[in-house]
């Protein structure tokens, strides 16, 4: 179904006003978010996410038709518990990069927000895209389903333990074409010095940041199609997924020592999803069987963590 122009205005006008909540939550304060207001955050994310789906599954949203208000409710529900399951994924690296490169807690509030509304605009633009795509042409199911089972296995395999190095990688490679500083410049991204503007570690940082949301917005597209083709609960569950990111950063800040099953609970879940694509001309996986598998897989991974901490040699 065709959803009115209308209801994609509504609903972005909607995301612009959660965005400008979401920035008066950041400026409340400079200092790291505890545990129990980022929690309360997350759920308040996911509370309204669950409001729009059951305002789908009424018809007060979107304007489908009676017979297709339910299923469409229930393809939210599961793109949207799918995408927020490997938004966990784009948390942890976040948590990995600003340790690696030690960025400070007044000024991880800021770089997150620039890393949500990228995420917002690269995965409106990929998705939308492969939703197009996929509607068109069949095959490409096949190299979505193939692209996620080689994601499954890049994230089983044993990674090395990363080398301490408190500068972006990027930074030698912005240094050789562009002005830059090397003070840290209070967190800003660039300072104006003698009449020029100069780039400073941190735009480094935020550069990778952006990066990451490219790599996961990659892993997005696919995993979505799998899900539904129809454009607007493509758009709408991934929008929903990212914007709780800031408060789902300082939650898993707080737990990433013990939740150590997870990378491998999402990777078990972008196998099952690439297996569904790869097979879906032999048998067709029911939906309600995916939402199944994806709550169960995110829930292990994270009762797995808990009952079985971290082994001494990890």
């Amino acid at each position: 179904m065709q959803v009115s122009t209308g209801w994609w205005v509504g609903f972005n006008l909607g995301v612009i006003a959660l965005l400008g909540l979401d920035l008066l939550a950041l400026r409340k304060g400079a200092h790291r978010a505890g545990f129990k207001s980022a929690l309360g955050w997350s759920l308040i994310w996911i509370l309204i996410a669950l409001g729009f789906g059951g305002a789908l599954a009424l018809g007060l949203v979107g304007g489908y038709p009676a017979e297709a208000r339910a299923p469409a409710a229930l393809q939210f529900f599961t793109a949207y518990l799918l995408e927020k399951s490997l938004s966990l994924d784009n948390v942890l690296v976040f948590v990995l990069l600003f340790r690696q490169y030690q960025v400070a807690a007044a000024h991880q509030r800021g770089l997150l927000l620039w890393g949500v509304l990228g995420a917002m605009i690269l995965r409106a633009v990929l998705i939308l895209s492969g939703v197009e795509l996929a509607r068109h042409f069949d095959w490409v199911f096949y190299i979505f389903g193939a692209y996620l089972l080689w994601a499954a296995w890049k994230i089983m395999r044993p990674r090395q333990a990363a080398v301490r190095n408190y500068t972006p990688a990027l930074w030698p490679w912005l240094r050789r074409w562009l002005p830059t500083t090397e003070e840290n410049a209070d967190g800003h991204l660039a300072v104006r010095r003698d009449g020029r503007w100069l780039i400073t570690p941190m735009f480094a940082v935020l550069l990778t940041v952006e990066l990451v949301d490219v790599t996961f917005a990659l892993d997005s597209v696919p995993a979505v199609v799998a899900v539904t083709r129809d454009p607007f609960l493509a758009y709408t569950s991934n929008i929903f997924a990212v914007l709780g990111l800031r408060a789902l950063y300082f939650v898993v800040e707080n737990v990433i020592e013990r939740c150590w099953m997870l990378p491998y609970a999402l990777a078990g879940l972008l196998a099952f999803i690439g297996a569904k694509m790869l097979l879906m001309k032999v048998y067709e996986v029911p939906l309600a069987v995916s939402l199944a598998v994806i709550a169960l897989a995110l829930a292990g991974g994270v009762l797995g963590s808990w009952l079985y901490p971290r082994p001494a040699a990890h």
